[in-house]
């Protein structure tokens, strides 16, 4: 098409069949038909400012398309993360329903008044990671503290499955009207047998539950308190800052109303890097989180304190004066510290009872020991041959912690003890709870990773 023969068959045939007036010509301002076709079969268009024009063009589009579809997509990000948000943090809806209670003169405690008359207990910054628990920083008569309302019932553990949403006719029907001290000391003592076992002090731990259920200090536990305390008492984080109240490591209980329970604060609400707002976090790759964890975690030897807390805590749930509670769950985000270092646990609702949980999975079915998890940290095995899960777990508690505390430890470590306190980490990893003498072998190591802790930094500034 763009030889010279086609040229010149185009050009004549134009001017034989196209009629111009006298002098007028068909390539105006001396552009000859050569120069017209050169640029027609290279660059496929007519002349190179048009190419431009059209380069340009192409590149604002491309740029234009690219940027609305970014805008689209952090648009809808976070859209679905506000609609989360909308649906964990329901403390108006926990609000109501235990006002409407309290009001109604079901449930009494000494955070009802504070909450739904004076309104001097009020909710503040949302830390809820589900629906069914909801928990809020809140201050009460001025003071800091976290809020936590159950928003589903919560008389069984959950294995991965759904409990059914919270229904009105049955929430806090217990204890019945007419039912007698004596008699509500017998339910209490009953359902302490189930969770915890045929304990010899149980007696002990039930008179203990009444002092706490008087909420007024008037020497007398009415219907209201004994409703809201026999709802507390479902829930194992409740039952546990009871019998650990006079311990160090756990937070003090502040007061209650129905379910909801007010309970201490702490500053750092995790072992590891500082809080970001959820649209930042959305936006930041897991490996360089850990990353800014690392880098935001207090000097070694504050570090080495807030460990010695956590190997106390495993001291006070493993054999304490009520049996044998499980961690179930040892992620940093469950410890916090004060800014003494001191160890405070922040979120305790996955340390469960022992008895409780091995009658609870023990006749689980299972096609492999995946099946037999509970948490994230409580694990047993898969017997094969009935394909029933076994009650007997199989890491106890000081593993898993000394498995959170190896890195936390290990970096920034003096080195004149770093190789024995990696030796004294790995030990305590491998501890198996049918090992042979295995309560001597914890506390064995527990002592030792104590000892080496505190004799680094018992003369240092920052322990």
């Amino acid at each position: 098409m763009c030889d010279h023969h086609g040229e010149e068959s185009l050009s004549g045939s134009l001017a034989e069949e196209t009629l111009l007036p006298p002098g007028w010509s068909l390539f105006p301002l001396g552009l000859s038909p050569e120069w017209m076709a050169e640029p027609l079969c290279g660059a496929g268009c007519i002349g190179w400012p048009a190419c431009s024009m059209a380069r340009f063009s192409y590149v604002r589009m491309k740029y234009l398309f690219f940027s609305w579809l970014a805008v689209f997509v952090g648009s809808w990000i976070i859209y679905v993360q506000y609609s989360t948000y909308t649906e964990l943090c329901r403390g108006k809806d926990c609000k109501k329903i235990i006002c409407d209670k309290y009001k109604t003169g079901v449930i009494d405690g000494p955070a009802c008044n504070s909450l739904c008359v004076t309104e001097t207990l009020y909710f503040g910054k949302c830390l809820s990671t589900k629906p069914s628990n909801q928990m809020y920083l809140g201050i009460w008569d001025n003071l800091p503290g976290v809020v936590k309302c159950q928003m589903e019932q919560a008389l069984h553990l959950d294995f991965g499955t759904e409990l059914e949403p919270r229904k009105e006719i049955v929430l806090f029907d217990k204890p019945t009207r007419g039912t007698t001290v004596q008699k509500f000391k017998e339910m209490v003592y009953s359902l302490f047998k189930a969770k915890l076992g045929d304990q010899g002090n149980l007696s002990e731990l039930v008179n203990l539950i009444l002092t706490v259920a008087d909420g007024d200090k008037d020497g007398q536990v009415s219907l209201g308190e004994a409703k809201s305390a026999w709802a507390l008492l479902q829930l194992n984080e409740f039952l546990l800052m009871v019998i650990l109240q006079d311990k160090e490591h756990t937070p003090k209980l502040m007061g209650f109303c129905g379910d909801l329970y007010v309970m201490e604060s702490v500053e750092y609400t995790s072992l590891y890097g500082i809080s970001l707002p959820w649209v930042i976090e959305l936006f930041i790759p897991s490996g360089f989180r850990r990353s800014m964890d690392q880098l935001f975690t207090p000097s070694w030897p504050r570090k080495a304190k807030i460990a010695i807390g956590l190997l106390e805590f495993v001291e006070d749930v493993f054999h304490g004066p009520y049996g044998n509670f499980l961690m179930c769950d040892t992620s940093a985000k469950n410890l916090g510290y004060n800014d003494k270092y001191d160890l405070k646990m922040v979120d305790m609702r996955k340390i469960v009872p022992e008895t409780n949980l091995k009658e609870l999975i023990k006749d689980r079915h299972c096609e492999s020991d995946l099946d037999c998890v509970y948490g994230t940290d409580c694990r047993t095995s898969c017997d094969q041959s009935t394909m029933k899960c076994t009650s007997e777990v199989i890491q106890p508690n000081l593993a898993k912690a000394c498995q959170l505390l190896k890195d936390y430890l290990l970096r920034g470590a003096p080195s004149e003890i770093r190789e024995e306190l990696e030796k004294q980490l790995y030990s305590c990893i491998a501890l198996k709870v049918t090992a042979n003498q295995m309560e001597m072998e914890h506390s064995l190591i527990l002592n030792n990773l104590k000892t080496l802790l505190w004799k680094k930094i018992s003369y240092t500034n920052d322990s």
